[in-house]
């Protein structure tokens, strides 16, 4: 059976289907990788069980790692100048923060 990767409900352009892929599957795989790391570092794990989880991190697809994944613009998929609290580019936050679409943010006066 496949597994239904969600998608967002914006434009969407081929990066944000392929970093929705990478989040999605990294979230999976994300209580074995962490398993298996801890199985490496513990020191009072016998060395072969050690290195059969190293070798079994190594065969992982890279897109199981979290690291893989870029944080996007949920709204317009830029991967660049993101706000991480609104996960929204510069651009698409100051026109929805002109246009009172996000509660709480005002202009500032000096």
């Amino acid at each position: 059976m496949a597994t239904k990767i969600p998608t967002p409900g914006c434009f969407i352009n081929t990066m944000i289907v392929r970093d929705n892929f990478k989040r999605h599957m990294a979230a999976e795989a994300e209580a074995e990788r962490r398993a298996l790391k801890h199985i490496v570092y513990n020191m009072t794990v016998p060395v072969r069980a050690r290195i059969q989880a190293q070798l079994k991190l190594a065969v992982m697809p890279n897109y199981t790692r979290m690291n893989q994944t870029k944080s996007r613009c949920v709204v317009s998929g830029k991967g660049r100048a993101v706000l991480s609290e609104f996960k929204m580019s510069r651009h698409q936050f100051r026109m929805a923060a002109q246009n009172g679409e996000l509660p709480g943010v005002k202009r500032a006066t000096w």
